[in-house]
């Protein structure tokens, strides 16, 4: 975020030459952030538009646009790694599954995690390490189907046909959704929270609790992330910043014809 606002800075002085102050942006596969005072292409979304020409104005902009809670896009929604829950967990294998039994729900796996905008590459890790992807799958304490959801948590997040594969992954995505916005999109503690529950993270001031399950359960899912997208938890240090970059484009104002209202095309 330092880095989103130094550029902030620069920005708002090259803004405060303008008539208007319209921000696009977006933030791509790698994690660079674009902004630009057009819609550049289909990618740009509009988050703040015609802001004063000031540049503390201007810099207000560039700093609510960087929010999380804006969006999943330019607000960095998105887990980040750098999480000092991971800490002295034991690395484990990715665990393996059945390729062609993954393939019937992968098309309903992504549209879930579209639906409830999170990372399709968490969820299938977690329907991995939860049941295998066997939407029969039932646990000894009760958990049922593909993300092992226990009836009350179903009933807690309006589901209650967890025997329904659809049903059961939208049961299990409201509540990882949940966890993440808890706990401020810590992914490893969101998934120590998925298996043990938020209380049980919340009573360790907010570490993966000290069980043996819990903490396996996280390496397996954090191993299973991993595999499917480069991104590793356990190898980072956790004082070590996540690299962001951040890329402006400032496009030259456009003279608009006399007799129109000066909005931005």
């Amino acid at each position: 975020m330092r880095l989103i606002h130094c550029f902030a800075a620069l920005l708002a002085a090259v803004f405060a030459t303008s008539v208007h102050a319209d921000l696009y942006g977006f933030v791509d596969a790698d994690g660079q952030v674009h902004l630009a005072n057009r819609k550049i292409d289909e990618r740009y979304q509009l988050y703040q538009k015609s802001v004063s020409v000031g540049a503390a104005d201007a810099t207000a902009a560039l700093s609510d646009a960087t929010t999380p809670g804006l969006g999943a896009t330019l607000s960095l929604d998105a887990p980040r790694p750098v999480s000092p829950a991971v800490e002295g967990l034991k690395p484990a294998p990715a665990p393996v599954y059945n390729a062609k039994l993954a393939a019937q729900y992968t098309r309903l796996i992504n549209q879930t995690a579209r639906e409830f905008k999170l990372d399709a590459n968490l969820l299938h890790s977690i329907v991995t390490v939860e049941s295998g992807y066997n939407p029969q799958a039932l646990s000894p304490k009760g958990a049922v189907g593909l993300m092992q959801v226990i009836p009350a948590t179903g009933e807690r997040f309006g589901v209650t046909e967890l025997s329904d594969p659809k049903q059961n992954l939208r049961a299990g995505a409201r509540y990882l959704r949940f966890l993440l916005g808890l706990f401020n999109n810590d992914l490893p503690l969101a998934v120590a929270a998925y298996n043990a529950g938020e209380g049980a993270v919340q009573k360790y001031r907010n570490t993966i609790p000290p069980y043996d399950e819990t903490r396996d359960y996280v390496a397996k899912v954090l191993a299973s992330y991993e595999k499917r997208t480069g991104v590793s938890y356990q190898r980072q240090s956790p004082l070590q910043p996540a690299n962001r970059r951040v890329r402006a484009v400032i496009m030259p104002a456009i003279a608009m014809p006399a007799g129109t209202d000066g909005s931005a095309l």
